[in-house]
């Protein structure tokens, strides 16, 4: 039998118990309310007409999401699946690619597409901005014999807090005429951060289903140009479940060659639904305009954001450095045992050394400073030297009105 708690604990136990727990990770992000209604359905034969209307309805939806008119393959996966996807659908065993060393997931792609036989050149980096797009076109121009088959590029770096600037890249790639596929990982950024498939002439994007999507985890993406999928029909790379051409024969008529997560279908019919009745570039402001206020409050704290570079400031996370002597994982830990609030850890280069907080998905301004107030009582209550105010100095950059879609007059607020 448990023993007895003082009075004071045992008060301050049942009372911690209330309330909702407060995710602030960056993704999974919360699942909205309508979403989980949506879910909330019963299984449904999926060779019926009835599913193909909610095939059509997702797939096609799905393509304004990415801003794409070509085909968006969806499987039943995390976005681990997804890459791979991308990966044994253009490539063959011995091909190179260039990749950029922007953090932990860049590395886990390169990683993967070593297990592949990918020969990967891999560009080094200091985990603390996105991929640079001269550095990048230095290394393509340098490729006369064309020897590169493909640019592969995380959009937005979860575990740095750092974005890639992909219009950039693909103006780098077409000064030096390179025919390198692009391939780009939008996993934490699509639906969050301004994403246009098609105008950025992306030929593979990589998603999943649980970060800007506001969906559990369960389902991938790839949205695939006509160069992507013509190199699918010559590639020599060994596949089954992940073959395209599989999956776009019933998808034409809103159907899946095997058995559909459905549940998450519905979801996904209704997460794209608010995601246009927002509009998508209300969307990208507010992100945007959460994280000027978070990327506020820590430099009013006198922490740093882990990020050097202002034009790759990630709109959908913040990475924040822990002063020297002070862990990360431990500070974490203070406050989800104190406010119920889960923050994002450190990943390995930086394990230990940064929490970061998630601003994504279903997030607004009251829910982001309830977090921000947790993470300042979280510093007082762990014995981290801060200066306090930090939620004030969120609110007074959130109390800036907007003007139309665009955050671009508000102030920038950097490291």
């Amino acid at each position: 039998m448990r023993p007895a708690l003082p009075r004071d604990e045992a008060w301050w136990e049942v009372f911690m118990q209330q309330g909702r727990h407060f995710l602030q990770i960056p993704g999974p992000s919360p699942v909205p309310d309508r979403v989980l209604r949506a879910m909330d359905m019963p299984v449904i034969d999926h060779r019926s007409a009835q599913f193909a209307e909610l095939g059509r309805a997702v797939l096609g939806g799905s393509q304004k999401i990415f801003q794409t008119s070509g085909p968006v393959v969806i499987f039943p996966s995390s976005g681990t699946g997804a890459w791979e996807a991308a990966i044994v659908n253009t490539l063959s065993p011995g091909d190179k690619v260039l990749m950029v060393e922007t953090g932990h997931f860049a590395t886990l792609w390169r990683q993967m597409a070593g297990r592949w036989g990918i020969d990967v050149d891999f560009l080094p980096g200091d985990w603390r901005r996105g991929a640079d797009p001269a550095v990048i076109e230095e290394r393509l121009a340098r490729d006369t014999s064309h020897g590169l088959k493909a640019v592969m590029v995380v959009h937005n770096e979860t575990s740095t807090g750092a974005t890639s600037r992909i219009g950039e890249i693909r103006a780098a790639m077409d000064r030096v005429g390179h025919p390198a596929l692009l391939m780009v990982d939008t996993i934490s950024s699509l639906g969050s951060v301004e994403y246009r498939h098609d105008e950025w002439k992306v030929d593979v994007s990589v998603s999943c289903s649980q970060k800007g999507f506001m969906l559990p985890p369960g389902l991938g993406f790839n949205a695939i140009s006509d160069k992507a999928r013509a190199a699918a029909k010559t590639n020599k790379m060994p596949r089954s479940y992940w073959d395209w051409e599989e999956m776009l024969k019933p998808n034409a008529n809103g159907f899946f060659p095997y058995t559909p997560a459905t549940n998450l279908l519905y979801g996904l019919r209704e997460a794209i639904a608010m995601l246009l009745e927002e509009g998508l570039d209300k969307v990208f402001a507010r992100h945007q305009r959460l994280a000027a206020a978070t990327r506020a409050a820590v430099n009013h704290w006198g922490l740093e954001v882990l990020c050097q570079e202002p034009k790759d400031f990630s709109p959908v996370l913040t990475a924040v450095l822990m002063p020297p002597g002070h862990d990360a994982d431990q500070f974490r830990k203070v406050v989800l045992d104190n406010f119920n609030m889960s923050l994002g850890s450190g990943l390995s280069k930086v394990a230990g050394k940064v929490f970061r907080i998630g601003h994504l998905g279903e997030c607004n301004e009251l829910v982001l400073l309830a977090a921000l107030t947790g993470v300042e009582m979280g510093l007082s209550v762990a014995g981290i030297p801060y200066r306090a105010g930090g939620i004030d100095a969120a609110m007074k950059y959130l109390e800036q009105r907007p003007q139309g879609n665009s955050p671009a007059h508000l102030k920038v607020v950097g490291t």
